[in-house]
């Protein structure tokens, strides 16, 4: 198992690839004028500083972010989702320096239009100050310090039947699998309108084929996985790679983000690296 705070970890590949994911899905939600709610189950501190004491002790944005800001001064990329979440790192970093990471909710926060909604729950102590003074000069927004998937029982469904759900759990507890695939039920009985995009870290393989296994098995139509991995499989300690399980995906997902991940799959890798955008289960 993980012991996932963000703060330690803003930046990384497994961040590029969750953030892409979703700059690409809120851009899609925003072609229709009809307002949609973005709820965020794991939202952490919503804003890191890369000059933090848990940012430098790991490093690692650095081989994530960092090469990508790197390579972006060169020129933009071809994927429009791509530069899109590029710009939003070049906002916070307006010197050029890169000093600021945003988390989930930060991102949603700068995307989303004034009558969209915002909806994220945080348990820790120490995070969720942090996140709810992000959003108090917002409205359409609530800001729990609430467990994840009591979360979901108090606030799906929104008002407005569109939406993004982030599942973003830290893989703390061996339960977490299980109690993922329960949340993820429930939140699709509730509000089954929704695009659901569920963070996973590739540590040791057999367990997440397994929990990838469970959801493909719920019953649930429209699955899609999109995973990158910039080291080999490892039974040894630590994350090669992570994915994202999107259910209801946008119908140009799967070829925005095969785009974007051609463009800087080698980017990110010391060697050979793998990914995957693969059709679980049909509509």
């Amino acid at each position: 198992m993980l012991s996932y705070r963000h703060s330690y970890h803003a930046g990384n590949h497994a961040d590029v690839i969750k953030h892409l994911v979703e700059v690409a899905i809120i851009l899609y939600l925003k072609k229709k004028d009809k307002p949609f709610c973005y709820h965020d189950s794991h939202a952490g501190a919503g804003l890191y500083s890369l000059a933090s004491e848990q940012a430098q002790k790991t490093g690692e944005y650095k081989d994530g972010i960092g090469r990508l800001m790197a390579k972006a001064q060169q020129g933009a990329f071809l994927s429009t989702a791509l530069n899109t979440y590029l710009d939003l790192i070049k906002e916070l970093n307006p010197d050029g320096n890169l000093a600021f990471y945003p988390g989930s909710p930060a991102i949603a926060k700068m995307l989303l239009r004034p009558t969209d909604s915002i909806q994220a729950t945080e348990l820790h102590p120490t995070d969720f100050p942090l996140l709810q003074t992000q959003f108090l000069q917002r409205g359409f927004s609530r800001i729990e310090q609430m467990d994840a998937y009591a979360g979901f029982k108090a606030m799906l469904p929104p008002l407005h039947k569109r939406g993004l759900v982030l599942i973003d759990p830290p893989y703390e507890l061996k339960t977490e699998y299980q109690d993922l695939v329960k949340g993820l039920q429930l939140a699709y009985q509730r509000f089954p309108q929704a695009t659901y995009a569920i963070w996973y870290p590739v540590i040791e393989r057999s367990s997440i084929e397994a929990v990838i296994d469970a959801i493909k098995n719920t019953g649930i139509r429209n699955q899609l996985r999109i995973e990158y991995c910039p080291k080999a499989d490892s039974e040894g300690f630590g994350m090669t790679g992570s994915g994202m399980l999107v259910i209801n995906p946008p119908y140009t997902l799967a070829a925005d983000i095969k785009a974007a991940l051609a463009e800087i799959s080698d980017l990110l890798s010391e060697g050979a690296a793998s990914w995957q955008v693969t059709e679980l289960v049909p509509e």
